[in-house]
């Protein structure tokens, strides 16, 4: 069963100009709270019942830093760790790797997944944000992995820290989120090319040469001739004196009512 946040579109509603989009996998072994986050970040709700193997792609219309964006998050399905990486490694912009707090095995195998982003990274020469979340923070009396340790195996492998908890705190949770679309967007601007632009330059024109009579000697006929002149021209520098020019575009606001969400298929809404 599907249903939708928000004011209906009408048909006579204008349509919108596409949003940019930013795509986020969650990844983690099972029972880390991958899905619970999913969901309260969507709807801000908590679950306590869902199918593990249940794995899908959902989409929100956020407004991060007064700029819309199109967030679309991958719940992925793993069972012991990562497999069948493909499915996300091209698809994803940035990735949240979750373990729970009261769990070290979860821990331990958050990992194997930094392992698998990382090799990643290495091969297609493409750095994608990773943030690495502790969740269930709610569960703090059985805490079994320190935030030591979390800050610790998330700078060994240069990504952000963060706990949260899906059962109680839905602003730390859609911080996660927004935080991993800032540094999506960081991650564009630092990877924009920068073209130098040769810029033709107006000179002025040379005067035009007057006759040269060249001296009788010997009886020789006298005779007369012109410099070539050149009415106008222009020149290209040389790639020495280039001038670089960094073009910025900027970014319309969007003027969307209200967000659109999907909701997620198959689990149990309290």
């Amino acid at each position: 069963m599907s249903s939708m946040f928000g004011k209906p579109r009408t048909s006579g509603e204008r349509t919108q100009s596409p949003l940019p989009e930013c795509n986020v996998a969650i990844l983690g072994c099972r029972g880390a709270g991958k899905s619970a986050l999913t969901v309260k970040f969507l709807t801000r709700r908590f679950i306590s019942e869902y199918d593990p193997n249940l794995e899908d792609t959902y989409s929100s219309e956020e407004l991060v830093d007064q700029q819309p964006v199109l967030l679309k998050v991958m719940d992925t399905a793993d069972q012991d760790g990562p497999g069948n990486c493909e499915r996300y490694l091209c698809w994803a912009s940035a990735f949240l790797v979750v373990y729970s707090i009261d769990d070290r095995k979860s821990f331990e195998g958050c990992q194997r997944y930094l392992e698998v982003l990382a090799l990643h990274s290495r091969g297609c020469q493409r750095r994608c944000p990773v943030l690495l979340l502790g969740n269930k923070l709610d569960m703090e009396q059985y805490r079994q992995v320190p935030s030591a340790e979390g800050m610790s195996l998330a700078s060994r492998f240069g990504c952000l820290f963060h706990e949260v908890s899906a059962c109680q705190d839905f602003a730390r949770v859609q911080h996660v989120f927004h935080e991993a679309v800032r540094e999506v967007r960081r991650q564009a601007e630092w990877n924009l090319p920068v073209r130098p632009l040769f810029i033709s330059e107006e000179r002025p024109c040379p005067p035009v040469a007057t006759p040269v009579a060249l001296p009788t000697q010997h009886s020789l006929a006298t005779c007369t001739f012109n410099t070539l002149s050149t009415v106008n021209y222009k020149e290209i520098p040389s790639v020495a004196q280039a001038k670089l020019v960094t073009v910025k575009s900027s970014r319309a606001q969007s003027k969307r009512k209200a967000p659109t969400l999907t909701l997620l298929k198959g689990f149990k809404i309290f």
